[in-house]
């Protein structure tokens, strides 16, 4: 494990969203309605679990995209992330995440890739870089 995630190690996945596009808010918000057992913790790209948990050059390495990172360190960027997120949640959301990765994984980060580029014009901006969510899910937001 590199010295970039070692501090979140055995932690739960945490997927890092970019908290000014509207998309990424709904996804979240799905995720967690999706999300029964609450094996996802989210944080937004830009706040500070993201700069303690991905340290310098890794970070700046990273495309601007969804970002999980796994237990063991590992992170998970475009339509790796979506699919691993999927799986994590479990049935039968896991098994759509199966049929995704059928696809070539340059062919399902084109279509992620090409789903960014429109997200402004199909989603507003959301007014704060955390989704409103109820109390007892707030827990699972990180700074």
């Amino acid at each position: 494990m590199s010295e970039v995630t070692r501090a979140h190690a055995g932690h739960d996945p945490v997927l890092f969203y970019d908290g000014g596009y509207g998309l990424c808010h709904l996804s979240v918000r799905v995720l967690l309605r999706l999300d029964r057992r609450g094996r996802l913790r989210f944080a937004p790209l830009g706040g500070e679990s993201f700069r303690s948990a991905v340290v310098g050059d890794r970070r700046s390495d990273l495309p601007d995209s969804l970002v999980l990172l796994m237990p063991d360190g590992r992170l998970r960027v475009r339509s790796a992330a979506v699919l691993e997120s999927l799986r994590l949640i479990g049935l039968p959301w896991s098994a759509v995440a199966a049929a995704g990765r059928l696809l070539p994984r340059p062919l399902g980060d084109a279509l992620y890739d090409a789903v960014a580029r429109v997200r402004q014009r199909l989603f507003a901006p959301p007014a704060e870089a955390c989704p409103r969510v109820p109390p007892a899910l707030r827990a699972r937001f990180l700074p």
